[in-house]
């Protein structure tokens, strides 16, 4: 791995607790590959860089298959942009679904829908491609990192108001200080590594 001089592996990063002894060694080791990158994208903002995790293809393999076994039988993965559009196609893979990319606002030339969200500063919307998930289909949404819980809202509110029938939300890192995971009740919210 090639190293960063300004940027150091995050010791605060742990796995959460997996019954499977190799699977929870993996996550180790993959705890120990996100790097914490200081005052990005601004001053006093510590960010949880993931990108050596998904560089390095143990951790990856590693991070997709626990991801998948917790698909169920959801039909289609719904990957939130943009990273978890990474993990997403790589869970669908796995887990054999398909996969639909819930995108930001103006990449998509056809829209089955739009949400609206409020950011630390302004707002953002995603939306969701139309004629990929029909009203009934399992989804099971996939991120990068649980922080806040905006996107992650946004997302579940999105495919719901589709009709789908949304069965979890997992992602690589959770940001359990922010309190993310409480606005997505009642839906199952899986992490990996949590800080």
């Amino acid at each position: 791995m090639n190293a960063v001089p300004d940027v150091a592996p995050g010791p605060d990063v742990v796995p959460v607790a997996i019954a499977d002894a190799e699977a929870e060694a993996d996550l180790a080791r993959v705890a120990a590959l996100v790097r914490d990158v200081p005052d990005y994208p601004s001053p006093g903002v510590l960010f949880r860089d993931i990108t050596p995790v998904l560089a390095d293809a143990e951790a990856f393999a590693a991070v997709v298959t626990e991801l998948a076994s917790l698909v169920g039988d959801a039909e289609i993965v719904a990957g939130v942009e943009a990273r978890g559009f990474l993990l997403g196609a790589a869970v669908a893979v796995v887990a054999g679904t398909g996969v639909v990319p819930v995108r930001k606002a103006g990449k998509l030339p056809r829209v089955a829908g739009s949400q609206t969200y409020d950011l630390e500063y302004g707002t953002a919307t995603l939306e969701l491609p139309a004629d990929t998930v029909a009203p009934g289909s399992k989804v099971f949404i996939v991120d990068d990192v649980l922080a806040t819980g905006g996107t992650a809202a946004a997302a579940y509110a999105l495919l719901s108001d589709a009709g789908a029938d949304v069965t979890g939300f997992a992602v690589l890192l959770e940001l359990a200080a922010l309190g993310g995971r409480e606005r997505l009740a009642p839906i199952p919210v899986h992490a990996l590594l949590r800080v």
